[in-house]
C-alpha cells in the first residue's frame, strides 16, 4: 500500500489527510476482492473526482486502473472488466441443468458478488465533501482579493462617422491625417478617457503629457493594437519592447526593417543565381534591369550608411554594430528597437519614454534627429528639455479628456495657465452676477409691482450657461527624511582603481569626496562606469586599488535603475512596507506612502496594477523608510511625471543629507546639482562650469563625429 499512498499524494497534492486515509483504507480492505478497475472506480472514483477540478472522468478511471496494477502487479487490469482464461470449453446448457452443483463455475464467468466493506461510507463522504467545499471557497476568495487586479485589461470603444466608414470600405481614403473621435478607454472598471478626441496632422510632432496613471501608455497601446481605429493604409510602429536577441548582427537587424529593399535584394540574388547557372530565359535580363532600377529609385545603396548613422547616434560603436543582437543587454536592445523605428520611418511613430534608456549624448542626438522627422510623431515623455525641443504640439491628458495645444511644453504651460486664469475669472464673474440677480429676486419676489421683472430675472438665470469651478491638479509633494548632522570627513575616495576580473580598467586614479551638503551629479556615456562608481562609493564593490573612507554613521539610501522591477508585485503598497519594515503601526506605513503621493485606495492596490511612475514612488517610500542620511540615486526620474520630478527636485533641495545622483534629466540636474563628475575614458573628474560646460563638450563631440562622416 506504500506505493499506492505515494501515487495518490503525488497525483492529488491538495488532498486532505483524513480523506487520504479514507481512500487508503478502502483500497487496503478490498485489495484481494477487486477484480477490475471498474470496481476500484465504483469504490473511490466519486471521492477522487471531488478532490480534483482539473481531471475528467476518464482521467479518474485511468488513475483507478493504475492503482489496481499497483495492488495486483501480476493481474492485467482493464477498464472492460476482469479477464479469465478457461481451461476448456463451457457448455452453458448443462451448467444450467446442474446449477446447484456448478454455482461456483457460473459465478466465475458472469456473477461477481460485491463486498459490503467496499461501499463508501455516506457520513464519511459527506464530511469529506464539506471539507473540500470549504477549501474551494477559501481558495476562490483568496484569488479574488489578491490577483483580481492583475486580470484587468484595457478596453476601448469608439464611434466612427458614416463618411469615414464608407471611405474605408471603398478603399478610397488616402488622407495622411489621423482623426480618432469620440472614444472611451477604460482599465478594468476605471474609466481613463471618456468622449475624447485626437487629431494628428501629418508631419507634426505631438508630445502626450499628463500625470502618472492617467493612461498615456495605455492610449499608445490602444492605437498600435488597432483597438482604436485609424485608416488602414497608415503604417504604425510602437517602440515598446526590446529586440529579440539572436545571431543577427545589429546593423542587419536595422536594415531588415526596410522590407521593400529586402525583397528587391532577395529577387536580385535569385535572378543573378539563375543567370550564373546558365539559364537562357531572355525574360530574366529584363527583370534584373527592373530590379536594379527600383533599387536605385529607393537609394538602396545608401541604406547601410543611414542605418550606421542612426546606430552611432544612439551609442553603438562601429564594432558594436557588427555584434549579434543576443550579445546586448536589455537596455541596448531597446536602443536597437528605437534605431529600427527611426530607420523604417512609419506614417505614425509612437514612442513611450524614449529617453529612459539613453545617456545625455544620445538624448541630444535624438532631439536633433527628431526635429527633422518627416512623418507624424506621438511621444510620451517626462523629460522637460526633450518636450521643449522636439514637439510642435502638446496633447494634455487630464480629467478623462485630451486638450490640444500648439507649441512646445514651455508654450503649453503658459497657454494652459492663462486659460485656467481666464476660466476662473469667467466663473467668478458669473457667480457674482448670479448672486446679484438672486438677491434682486429674493428682495422683490413678493412685490406685485415688480412681478414681471422678477420673472424675467428668473428666466435669465435659467438661460445662463452653467460654468463649473476650475479643478486644479493637486500639487505633488515629496518629503525626504530629516537627518542629523555628521562631522567631516564624510566620504572620500583616494587613488581608487577598478577592473572586473582581468578585463580592461574601468577607471583609475580617482580622487573625489563628498559632504553632507553635496549635490553631485555623475554624467557620462552608457558603459563608462557610472553605476560601478556608485557601488564602490556605497561599499557594494571593493576597489581593485586605492582606498575608500566613509564616516562610521553614514547610512546610504540607494535607488537603483532596476529598483522598480525588484518590487514585490503580488502585494499592495502597505503590505510591501510591512514586509520590509515589520512591527510598525499601519498608520505609519500609510503616512510614509502618502508623503510620496501614494494615498487612499491607491495604497491598497496590488503593486502590479500601478503605473510605472506610481511604482517608482512606492520604491522611494520604501527606500526612505530606513531613514538614510546620504542618498545615492541611479536614474531616479525614469517613469516619473514632470510634476513629480519637480517635487523630487524641491525635496532634494530641502534635504539635510548628502546626495549623489546619476541622471539624464537636464532640468533636474540644473535644479539640484552644485557639482558635476564626468565618468569616461578610464577616469572620473570634476568639471568647472556645471552642466552647461558638459553639454557644450557633448555637442562639440557630436559635431566632430558628423563632420568625420
Amino acid at each position: 500500500m506504500g506505493t499506492c499512498s505515494e501515487y495518490i499524494k503525488n497525483t492529488f497534492p491538495t488532498i486532505d489527510e483524513d480523506l487520504k486515509q479514507y481512500v487508503e483504507g478502502v483500497l487496503s480492505n478490498g485489495a484481494d476482492e477487486f477484480e477490475d478497475s471498474e470496481e476500484v472506480y465504483e469504490a473511490i472514483g466519486e471521492v477522487l473526482q471531488e478532490i480534483s477540478n482539473d481531471k475528467s472522468e476518464d482521467d479518474i478511471r485511468n488513475i483507478c486502473n493504475d492503482l489496481l496494477c499497483m495492488m495486483k502487479p501480476d493481474k492485467k487490469a482493464s477498464n472492460n472488466g476482469a479477464m479469465k482464461v478457461l481451461n476448456a470449453p463451457v457448455h452453458l446448457g448443462s451448467m444450467v441443468d446442474n446449477l446447484e452443483a456448478t454455482i461456483d463455475d457460473v459465478k466465475s464467468i458472469w456473477l461477481i458478488q460485491r463486498d459490503e466493506t467496499l461501499k463508501v461510507d455516506a457520513k464519511k463522504l459527506e464530511k469529506a465533501e464539506a471539507k473540500l467545499q470549504e477549501k474551494q471557497d477559501k481558495r476562490t476568495k483568496e484569488v479574488k482579493t489578491v490577483t483580481a487586479p492583475k486580470l484587468q485589461t484595457a478596453s476601448a470603444s469608439q464611434v466612427t462617422s458614416k463618411k469615414d466608414s464608407k471611405l474605408e470600405a471603398k478603399g478610397t481614403n488616402r488622407t495622411q491625417d489621423i482623426r480618432i473621435e469620440n472614444f472611451d478607454v477604460a482599465y478594468g472598471e476605471r474609466v481613463l478617457l471618456q468622449g475624447a478626441d485626437i487629431c494628428l496632422a501629418f508631419g507634426r510632432r505631438y508630445g502626450l503629457v499628463g500625470r502618472n496613471g492617467l493612461g498615456k501608455s495605455t492610449l499608445l497601446r490602444m492605437i498600435s493594437g488597432a483597438q482604436l481605429r485609424i485608416p488602414s493604409h497608415i503604417s504604425i510602429l510602437h517602440v515598446e519592447q526590446e529586440v529579440i536577441g539572436d545571431d543577427t548582427i545589429a546593423i542587419n537587424s536595422v536594415l531588415e526593417c526596410d522590407t521593400v529593399r529586402e525583397e528587391l535584394l532577395k529577387k536580385e540574388r535569385e535572378i543573378s543565381s539563375a543567370i550564373n547557372n546558365g539559364s537562357t530565359d531572355p525574360q530574366l535580363n529584363s527583370e534584373l534591369t527592373e530590379v536594379y532600377t527600383q533599387l536605385q529609385n529607393i537609394e538602396a545603396d545608401k541604406a547601410p550608411a543611414k542605418a550606421s548613422i542612426i546606430l552611432n547616434g544612439l551609442g553603438f560603436t562601429t564594432e558594436m554594430q557588427q555584434n549579434a543582437t543576443k550579445t546586448f543587454s536589455g537596455g541596448w536592445r531597446m536602443r536597437l528597437a528605437l534605431a529600427r523605428a527611426l530607420f523604417s520611418r512609419p506614417d505614425l511613430l509612437l514612442l513611450d519614454e524614449p529617453t529612459n534608456m539613453l545617456d545625455i549624448k544620445a538624448i541630444i542626438w535624438l532631439e536633433n534627429y527628431l526635429q527633422n522627422w518627416p512623418t507624424t510623431l506621438l511621444v510620451v515623455s517626462h523629460d522637460r528639455n526633450f518636450l521643449d525641443t522636439v514637439p510642435t504640439d502638446i496633447l494634455h491628458l487630464h480629467s478623462q479628456r485630451i486638450d490640444p495645444y500648439r507649441g512646445n511644453y514651455e508654450q503649453f504651460e503658459k497657454t494652459k495657465n492663462e486659460r485656467l486664469k481666464n476660466q476662473q475669472r469667467e466663473y467668478e464673474a458669473q457667480m457674482m452676477q448670479r448672486q446679484h440677480v438672486q438677491e434682486f429676486i429674493d428682495r422683490f419676489r413678493y412685490n406685485a409691482n415688480r412681478a414681471a421683472l422678477v420673472q424675467s430675472k428668473i428666466k435669465m438665470l435659467e438661460k445662463l450657461p452653467e460654468l463649473k469651478p476650475i479643478i486644479k491638479d493637486t500639487e505633488v509633494v515629496i518629503k525626504l527624511p530629516d537627518t542629523e548632522p555628521l562631522s567631516p570627513p564624510i566620504l572620500q575616495l583616494d587613488e581608487v582603481m577598478f577592473r572586473y576580473n582581468s578585463e580592461r580598467v574601468i577607471f583609475s586614479n580617482v580622487n573625489i569626496g563628498a559632504t553632507m551638503e553635496s549635490r553631485i551629479c555623475i554624467v557620462g556615456d552608457n558603459g563608462a562606469g557610472k553605476t560601478t562608481l556608485l557601488k564602490i562609493i556605497m561599499g557594494l564593490l571593493s576597489p581593485t586599488g586605492g582606498m575608500r573612507h566613509v564616516h562610521r554613521n553614514l547610512k546610504f539610501g540607494y535607488f537603483s535603475q532596476h529598483h522598480v522591477d525588484q518590487l514585490n508585485m503580488n502585494v499592495n503598497s502597505v503590505e510591501l512596507l510591512q514586509l520590509e519594515y515589520p512591527g510598525k503601526p499601519v498608520e505609519e506605513y500609510r503616512r510614509q506612502l502618502g508623503s510620496f503621493g501614494i494615498s487612499g485606495d491607491l495604497a491598497l492596490q496590488v503593486v502590479s496594477s500601478l503605473s510605472g511612475g506610481q511604482k517608482s514612488r512606492v520604491a522611494f517610500a520604501a527606500m526612505c523608510m530606513g531613514r538614510p542620511n546620504f542618498l545615492v540615486l541611479d536614474e531616479p526620474t525614469n517613469h516619473l511625471d514632470i510634476e513629480t520630478i519637480e517635487a523630487l527636485g524641491k525635496a532634494i533641495q530641502k534635504y539635510t543629507g548628502g546626495v549623489i545622483l546619476v541622471s539624464h534629466d537636464e532640468r533636474l540636474i540644473r535644479m539640484v546639482c552644485n557639482e558635476l563628475w564626468v565618468c569616461g575614458n578610464g577616469s572620473v573628474r570634476s568639471i568647472e562650469g556645471g552642466f552647461d560646460a558638459y553639454r557644450t563638450i557633448v555637442e562639440q563631440e557630436l559635431e566632430a563625429a558628423n563632420q568625420a562622416k
